[in-house]
């Protein structure tokens, strides 16, 4: 399967990583387009050879018009939402949009619809993170990992004043991800658009074994002396077992969106969990707690994208009870899984086949075709089951 391998140790950020995947044949006409795709007139590319510390790089320059000072979380969903980018790139643009709101939320003290991005909010960085996360897809890449991220060394000048390296937003952003500091005096090389990127697209460090294919340079703003300001980004192929393995349990940041009800019928709780389910959750739980003055109540919570967070809520007041939605951001680890089938004495049942951190599988059969089976070769449903599960072991489905 063919990975992308980002490599940092000289910084990185959104339009370095959009010069690079232009090194590595990323149509610059597409590119050009880009604007447009997003509706986002007037706004023209300028795209350029040059070199960073005698290393040939691609440079990516975006001529902006006049814009608003900055933009809520909810201003930038309307534009991404509103462009021809496919459902997962819209959705994982607006997964990193969402982390640098929330994080800058907490930075400050306040709440993600009070935050008022500057330098995330403006087109440019619409343009890069988007554009990014899309380019990626264009060219053919399946799984992104990252060498350590450099953070560089210092202070820059933002909208909030005068910040030491690395800025706030960016530490945020990178933690549990392996970094370095310095090198002495280099300034800001890791900017927080460009740790969004990491934090979202990439899996961690690349799988033991690969094969490059080739490899690109996108170069940054700033051109220091004795110092190549530029990200490579390796193409390759790498065996789909080994990535599964590096893949293992993968670091993801979803949201939990959660109620507590105590005046309504099982029915109806049960009805909301459904319409949840259908409308995209990822998970829907129902948990018995008690409220105020004893009274029982269900708790029910929904895990899903950052992205359809919004939507959600509204699903989940709109169809139970609940006058109040919380939201927190949580990290979930989830084992990589495939599909697989078996014959048990000429029934066919699915199972989910999960990888385990040793590399080994574990399957598990879906119950509906389980008990269709039961029923059909008149055996107890658990038989079946264990019938299914050995079958699985032996075939190595």
């Amino acid at each position: 399967m063919r990975i992308a391998i980002l490599d940092p140790a000289h910084g990185i950020a959104g339009d370095m990583m959009l010069g690079a995947l232009l090194a590595l044949g990323l149509d610059p006409e597409w590119v050009r387009a880009l604007p447009a795709a997003l509706g986002l007139d007037g706004v023209t590319v300028r795209i350029s050879d040059v070199n960073r510390g005698e290393i040939a790089c691609k440079k990516v320059d975006f001529d902006i018009p006049p814009q608003p000072h900055g933009r809520h979380l909810k201003h930038i969903a309307a534009i991404v939402d509103a462009s021809t980018a496919p459902t997962a790139v819209r959705r994982a643009a607006m997964d990193a949009f969402t982390q640098l709101t929330d994080v800058e939320a907490r930075i400050h003290g306040t709440t993600r619809e009070k935050v008022h991005l500057h330098e995330v909010g403006a087109v440019d960085a619409i343009l890069d993170i988007l554009g990014s996360i899309w380019g990626l897809q264009q060219l053919g890449v399946e799984a992104v990992f990252n060498t350590p991220v450099t953070l560089g060394d210092g202070f820059v000048d933002a909208a909030h004043g005068r910040m030491a390296v690395p800025a706030p937003a960016t530490l945020r952003l990178l933690e549990g991800i392996a970094v370095r500091p310095g090198p002495e005096g280099s300034g800001e090389l890791a900017t927080p658009t460009g740790a969004v990127l990491v934090r979202v697209l990439s899996k961690g460090a690349p799988p033991a074994t690969y094969t490059p294919l080739q490899s690109g340079f996108g170069a940054g703003s700033k051109d220091p002396p004795g110092r190549a300001n530029a990200l490579r980004i390796v193409l390759a192929e790498a065996d789909p077992d080994l990535v599964a393995v590096a893949d293992v349990a993968p670091r993801e940041t979803l949201a939990l969106l959660a109620c507590d009800i105590d005046d309504s019928s099982g029915e109806f709780v049960a009805g909301a969990a459904d319409a949840l389910r259908l409308a995209g959750a990822l998970d829907v739980t129902l948990v018995q707690t008690v409220m105020k003055k004893g009274r029982p109540g269900v708790r029910v919570e929904a895990l899903c994208h950052v992205g359809d967070a919004d939507r959600l809520e509204t699903v989940l007041l709109t169809e139970s009870s609940s006058i109040g939605v919380r939201r927190t951001l949580v990290s979930r680890r989830a084992l990589p899984r495939r599909e697989a089938q078996v014959s048990v004495d000429g029934q066919t049942i699915r199972l989910k086949v999960v990888t385990l951190p040793d590399g080994t599988t574990r399957a598990k059969p879906e119950w509906e075709d389980v008990l269709a089976a039961a029923r059909t070769l008149r055996r107890p449903a658990p038989e079946v089951a264990d019938v299914a599960r050995r079958a699985a072991e032996t075939s190595a489905v």
